[in-house]
């Protein structure tokens, strides 16, 4: 069956789950959510065109496009697997706790400056972005840069069994998705998956060498490249990061210094990778400083926005208690006279919750700030001197009816949190 699909595929190499998407000559998968199944949306994807329609329920329809299978996803997943298989090309897989997507962003932006590269849309890094990532890559793709997300164990190890990733980057392990881990320790096997394919697989890991428990992780694999700010393959340094961050390359590369868009300390370890990985592959200096300096940061990741008089260092997108240790420690060491905090609340962390969150208020109590909001989540039942909202509405509100001037901001929180709309209330 999959044989019979991937020629399909191959006439017509495009694929969609939506049918509010659809366009004619794509490949429909039917796929099922906790609030929908595709397999009722059949017909509607036969009507608009679809050139095949891959379904795991009986629709009643008698067309030669329609494809039943046992499971939809699965039979996705094993698609995307005969799709890589055609292919003899570099593969880097990312993944860690915080910093897969801005490293993700800045691998691709070096290496697509040498090489035809794909690499994963947005975040569609779960058990459906990662094969769809697979099947956008065109014939003539000499790389591709693969972000995988995961929440529990054995979720890395299942995408790289379709991935077959030849290079790897864990970027961190920590205190990240807790709840489905099960503790730091949980993490990093979780995470370590990716260095256990690269070890049964000959292939290569890029590693923060940083950090001692990559030391131990990444026993056993045959390829090692190192990268950090001592003893490493490729060392660099931060100069400064305020507000933007400022690296100095030292052993192992001729980039120099490197003037990014990205806010935070944080993201060095970030900005060293990808230069590693263009001096791997050998990216010329020159386009991989390029590269990295012309790469803005979108979608409240660790953007730098001026509103009039204010300033707003939004990483609203995710977080966890390591990313917002991070965001805080780094924003205590701005230079400003009015600094504001709000910080929203942290999912997925399990028993462990009221805890982590308590120690983030503990954290910004050895900080003077102007003003402190925070809103929602387990900040709700923590003791703090600090103002609370339950939702960033409500603080919005707030922050509207202060008519604050000359200010900067902190905005950090988890996804549910929708911490951006905070920035509404400085709309003119």
């Amino acid at each position: 069956m999959i044989a019979s699909l991937y020629e399909v595929y191959q006439k017509n190499p495009r694929v969609q789950i939506d049918t509010r998407k659809l366009a004619a000559g794509e490949i429909f998968f039917a796929l099922k959510g906790p609030n929908f199944n595709g397999n009722s949306f059949a017909a509607k994807a036969l009507e608009l065109g679809a050139v095949a329609v891959v379904v795991d329920e009986e629709t009643g329809i008698n067309d030669a496009r329609i494809f039943k299978v046992p499971d939809a996803l699965e039979a996705l997943q094993q698609l995307a697997l005969h799709h890589r298989k055609q292919f003899n090309i570099p593969v880097l897989a990312i993944t860690g706790s915080n910093g897969k997507t801005t490293t993700k962003e800045l691998v691709f932006a070096v290496l697509n400056t040498t090489y035809k590269t794909t690499t994963t849309k947005g975040n569609l890094n779960n058990h459906i972005g990662v094969p769809l990532t697979i099947l956008s890559i065109p014939p003539d793709a000499e790389m591709a840069v693969i972000e995988m997300g995961a929440n529990h164990q054995k979720e890395i190890a299942g995408y790289c069994s379709y991935t077959l990733p030849t290079h790897g980057i864990i970027t961190n392990c920590g205190k990240a998705h807790l709840e489905g881990f099960g503790g730091v320790e949980g993490v990093r096997k979780g995470k370590g998956e990716l260095f256990d394919h690269l070890r049964a697989h000959h292939g290569t890991a890029f590693i923060m060498w940083d950090y001692d428990y990559f030391h131990t992780m990444s026993n056993g694999i045959e390829n090692i490249v190192t990268y950090g700010t001592k003893d490493a393959d490729f060392t660099g340094y931060l100069a400064t990061s305020e507000p933007f961050l400022v690296v100095n390359m030292q052993n192992g590369s001729n980039v120099g210094t490197v003037n990014t868009h990205l806010v935070g300390e944080y993201n060095l370890p970030n900005v060293l990778v990808a230069v590693t990985v263009g001096e791997y592959f050998k990216v010329p200096a020159n386009r991989i400083k390029a590269a990295i300096e012309s790469y803005e940061p979108n979608n409240s990741r660790s953007q730098l926005v001026i509103r009039d008089t204010n300033t707003f260092i939004l990483d609203a997108y995710n977080a966890n208690p390591t990313s917002m240790r991070a965001a805080i420690e780094n924003f205590a060491k701005q230079h400003h006279p009015s600094k504001y905090i709000c910080i929203g609340g942290m999912m997925e962390l399990g028993n462990e919750s009221i805890k982590e969150h308590q120690e983030i208020i503990a954290l910004l109590e050895q900080q003077e700030w102007k003003d402190v909001l925070l809103v929602g989540g387990d900040f709700a039942v923590t003791e703090h001197r600090y103002q609370f909202f339950p939702d960033s509405n409500a603080a919005a509100n707030w922050l509207r009816e202060q008519n604050i001037t000359h200010g900067m901001f902190l905005i950090k929180g988890s996804r549910s949190m929708k911490m951006e709309t905070l920035m509404t209330a400085f709309e003119s």
